[in-house]
């Protein structure tokens, strides 16, 4: 079969042959209709994710939205290395059919990215109530568009969005978010952050970026006076791997920090949010910005300058 193959670390994936797989107990072989260039694909194919098993050649992907052999269109995922999504067919276990009239590229380019916010803010809804305010780090991206739409769409009353670029603020501002330019001078961008607070610690903060930007908010949150507790679940690290977390942040006031990604996660509670999220994209509740390019133009996708998100369709 023809998929997009990753044959050493770091490289970028070529259109070629690679062997068929083969469905276990309880699996199915389904076609691929689109898969989306996530950044974690990205990271994975690279070998430099938490979750990269260091094999290769293989075929990048995490999840896609597929056609059974009955015709169904289903969203998919979680395929056994070194097999991916990025591929004519693929064997899966996890087969959750589309809601009627979804499109599946914007299913295909918005459940990795919608699900990394969607899950701490309906975990915090059931845990706390929904947040009154949510702080996103790293809001330009599209995780963190999503990110606005999804606390917007829960009943958040305020969201500040941080984030670099003065376009990207502008367009997230259309969203409904309060929005921070920041720099990336950890004191300039603490005193903007903080300004932003106005005098109230966010309930929520979602961090896709970590690093320097994530210490200028915790300095943000040292310097604010009054008890406001905050949940802060670290998601991404755009800006780095590695962050500060000062010993007076977690005396001065109710704090909690915390991961959110795959390998945090309740799976079951994942699986029934994913429907959720699936039936919310064809809704419209959310607007997913994708771009659409054939397996066959993979180097081109993988390649394609920041924008829309790439998805690889069948060809």
């Amino acid at each position: 079969m023809k998929a997009a193959v990753v044959t050493t670390a770091g490289s970028e994936p070529e259109y070629r042959d690679f062997p068929r797989p083969e469905a276990g107990q309880g699996g199915q072989i389904v076609d691929l209709v689109a898969s989306a260039i996530h950044p974690v694909v990205r990271a994975k194919a690279s070998g430099e994710h938490y979750s990269s098993t260091g094999e290769f050649p293989l075929v990048p992907g995490v999840d896609a939205v597929a056609r059974t052999a009955d015709g169904t269109l289903v969203y998919t995922g979680d395929v056994e290395s070194p097999w991916g999504t990025f591929a004519e067919r693929m064997a899966v276990t996890l087969a959750l059919p589309l809601p009627i009239g979804a499109d599946p590229v914007a299913v295909a380019a918005g459940v990795n990215p919608g699900m990394s916010s969607w899950m701490p803010l309906t975990g915090h809804a059931e845990e706390h109530g929904t947040p009154d305010t949510v702080m996103i780090l790293g809001v330009t991206g599209a995780a963190g568009g999503l990110a606005v739409q999804n606390a917007l769409g829960l009943g958040v009353r305020r969201v500040i969005g941080v984030g670099r670029g003065a376009d990207a603020i502008k367009r997230v501002a259309g969203l409904g978010a309060e929005t921070v330019e920041i720099v990336g001078d950890q004191g300039v961008d603490a005193a903007a952050i903080g300004a932003a607070f106005d005098g109230k610690a966010p309930d929520l903060v979602l961090d896709f970026l970590w690093g320097g930007a994530a210490e200028a908010a915790f300095q943000a949150l040292v310097d604010l006076p009054g008890e406001g507790s905050t949940s802060y679940a670290e998601i991404g690290s755009a800006a780095g791997e590695q962050a500060t977390v000062p010993a007076s942040l977690l005396r001065s006031r109710p704090f909690r920090l915390s991961g959110s990604g795959i390998g945090s996660f309740d799976m079951r509670r994942y699986f029934a949010e994913v429907a959720v999220y699936v039936q919310r994209i064809a809704d419209g509740k959310v607007q997913v910005d994708a771009h659409a390019y054939p397996l066959s133009r993979v180097g081109e996708a993988w390649t394609a300058p920041a924008g829309p998100r790439p998805v690889l369709i069948a060809d």
